[in-house]
């Protein structure tokens, strides 16, 4: 079995944010050398998640506006008496950090409008990280 890491680093420039990561995801997979596995990706950050969806500006404003909505920042969340972040956190453990992708053929496997996202729930921020780990034949 191959197995491939890639680290990818996310400077994020806003408090919510979405960021297309397909292009490093399909890097990651075609250097690797792995034909037919999966690809794993995790974000290193509790204030984060990882999603597939379709890249279209409309969607992504309503992916932000849902977020926003669903974790408002001023409800008076015990966390935030501590870091006054508590949205991000409650975002970030109800999205997920990570996700599973099958490869097949040394491409990750997506639907013809998926794409591959970061969000940003805590920005803006430098020095974020996702940990992609291919693995497969």
């Amino acid at each position: 079995m191959k197995v491939g890491f890639r680290d990818v680093g996310i400077n994020t420039e806003t408090r919510k944010e979405v960021v297309d990561i397909t292009h490093e995801v399909s890097r990651a997979v075609a250097e690797s050398g792995v034909k037919n596995g999966i690809c794993v990706l995790h974000s290193m950050h509790t204030t984060s998640a990882i999603i597939i969806n379709e890249n279209e500006g409309g969607l992504i404003k309503d992916i932000l506006t849902k977020v926003k909505e669903d974790y408002p920042s001023g409800k008076g969340w015990e966390h935030n008496m501590i870091d006054n972040n508590a949205d991000g956190h409650l975002a970030g453990a109800f999205i997920g950090p990570s996700i599973t992708i099958p490869v097949r053929n040394g491409s990750p496997v997506l639907g013809t409008w998926q794409s591959v996202f970061f969000l940003e729930l805590d920005g803006p921020r430098s020095g974020r990280k996702v940990v992609i780990e291919v693995m497969g034949e």
